[in-house]
């Protein structure tokens, strides 16, 4: 069904850690997910906490859907006391199995939260296989 691969996510976790750049306005490493199956439909959930629906673009290439999505810091003269909510582009991907129906991806953006609804598709699909009776095979050959 789904494929998680994230290759740089360790990468940019030992970054942070050597070069001290938690809490600061760094490119956020984590998009976080949830994915199950219910039924003949596939669903993926991202946390896009305080993300503009108008910031997430989602792009489908043969069986790769990429999220991209931006927070960024409000304007205002304010002074800034704290900074500790990742902001910047966010952007993960996701390898998806053949037995999905990547023509026909819903999205909806609701209290924070993506919703990618991917149906099964069809020759994934359970089906009923009639079987006939040997002397009925032989007539249809002849």
């Amino acid at each position: 069904m789904l494929m998680r691969s994230d290759p740089f996510r360790e990468l940019d976790r030992l970054t942070q850690q050597m070069f001290g750049t938690e809490g600061t306005i760094a490119r956020p490493a984590v998009m976080p997910m949830d994915a199950w199956r219910d039924g003949e439909t596939f669903l993926v959930e991202f946390d896009l906490p305080g993300v503009d629906a108008q910031s997430i673009d989602l792009d489908v290439e043969r069986n790769v859907v990429t999220v991209r999505a931006e927070r960024s810091l409000r304007a205002s003269d304010a002074e800034l006391i704290a900074a500790e909510r990742p902001r910047g582009v966010f952007s993960r991907q996701l390898v998806l199995g053949d037995n999905l129906d990547t023509e026909n991806i819903a999205a909806s953006y609701d209290d924070g939260v993506l919703t990618l609804r991917i149906p099964v598709a069809e020759e994934a699909k359970p089906r009923k296989i009639s079987v006939t009776k040997g002397e009925n095979l032989q007539a249809i050959r002849a």
